[in-house]
């Protein structure tokens, strides 16, 4: 079944009696240029919104129902609105029902629709389909519903849905990004005062995502494992200076201050957790500064030395991305590249020559095929958009 997301009004006409949806919107996936595993410390990111994306139509029921259709699981499911109990699962009609829930618990009035769901993104490969189901499933259920638009708000009530309904502790850059995305920019994002700074893309640069085909098994408990040690080392930098709310506020000479009262046990893997989270905090205001000059020589090297601090120090890449950023490295054009999203899989994220941007991404397709695993893409994506309404009866 082919995926193009625009075909989502004849998926609904086709699952609801041949009638026409009230409302279609689209929501972007993202791919995160720098700044990872800063935004659940209120730190800062550089995302952008990219032009693959899900769209989803929609019209309103006369009863508290939602019903579901996706194109991409070939699934259909039924939503009760008057039972809606966090779950702790993680299936894809809980992000649906998570966000249903959680504008309900921000006030909203949330009536029943169908709804039929199409998309070209990759699942789990570190573009931000879940946070794109959420802000679709918002921006449509606010558009049905009279519901004012305010990326900002319903971004907090989307990173709520997968927080506190699906269990998944994410920070807000995904949804932030794909709710307030703007075209041929980045967004410097503040994760504390959910301010955004589009900064804008030069022409001669082309940003290219490398999927590397893995999935992320084991990245939940992971990453709950190093929070933990992250929160080891803010509560010792706490008990030692006044004010520290995250570790967005701690420098390196109070982490390296603190280093000897760890609990000797998990010392290195708390000081080398919050070295990362320090060091790349830093990055993302950098890296606008070199995109705004075109230095993309340094541009390269904040990539690299960002990659480098989540292999080493966060420790969440694996075998495919460092053989695919090696790779990309090596590739004519490139400036820079890295791991991007989560890690333990899903894609890394490259800077490259506008001009070369064609002939990088089939060479470093072909070499990766050659030595890595087989599955996965090279794409080079354009920024666009957050999530927006395309027709309205």
């Amino acid at each position: 079944m082919s995926t193009a997301p625009e075909r989502v009004a004849d998926d609904f006409r086709t699952a609801f009696g041949r009638r026409a949806p009230a409302v279609v919107v689209r929501a972007p996936g993202r791919v995160n240029v720098i700044g990872d595993h800063t935004d659940y410390h209120e730190g800062f990111a550089l995302p952008a919104a990219i032009d693959r994306e899900l769209r989803l139509a929609a019209a309103p029921r006369t009863d508290r129902t939602l019903q579901v259709l996706s194109t991409v699981s070939d699934e259909r499911v039924e939503i009760d609105l008057t039972t809606l109990t966090p779950t702790g699962r993680n299936h894809w009609h809980d992000y649906v029902a998570g966000t249903a829930w959680a504008l309900a618990e921000a006030g909203h009035d949330i009536g029943g629709a169908d709804i039929a769901i199409r998309s070209d993104l990759p699942i789990g490969a570190g573009l931000s389909s879940s946070a794109a189901l959420e802000m679709a499933v918002a921006r449509a259920l606010c558009a049905l519903g009279k519901i004012p638009w305010n990326a900002a708000s319903i971004s907090r009530a989307a990173r709520r849905a997968e927080n506190d309904y699906v269990g998944l502790g994410c920070g807000i850059m995904d949804q932030l990004t794909v709710g307030a995305g703007v075209a041929g920019h980045a967004l410097l994002l503040d994760c504390r005062s959910l301010a955004v700074e589009p900064i804008a893309l030069p022409s001669d640069l082309a940003i290219v995502v490398m999927d590397t085909g893995v999935r992320r098994s084991l990245a939940a408990t992971e990453y709950d494992v190093r929070r933990a040690a992250c929160e080891a080392a803010l509560d010792a930098v706490r008990r030692r200076c006044a004010g520290v709310r995250t570790l967005r506020d701690v420098d390196a000479s109070q982490l390296e201050a603190i280093r000897g009262d760890l609990d000797a046990a998990d010392r290195e893997a708390a000081y080398r957790r919050a070295a990362h989270v320090i060091a790349e905090n830093a990055r993302p205001a950098q890296l606008a500064t070199a995109l705004g000059t075109r230095d993309y020589a340094e541009a390269g090297r904040l990539v690299d030395a960002s990659h480098a601090s989540l292999r080493d120090l966060y420790e969440v890449s694996c075998p495919e991305l460092d053989q695919i950023t090696a790779l990309a490295r090596r590739t004519t054009g490139c400036y820079g590249a890295r791991m991007t999203g989560g890690g333990f899989g899903g894609s890394a994220v490259a800077l490259v020559a506008a001009e070369a941007s064609e002939a990088f991404a089939g060479e470093v397709s072909a070499a990766y095929r050659a030595e890595g695993p087989p599955g996965g893409s090279v794409f080079t994506c354009r920024a666009s958009a957050g999530a927006s309404v395309l027709e309205s009866g």
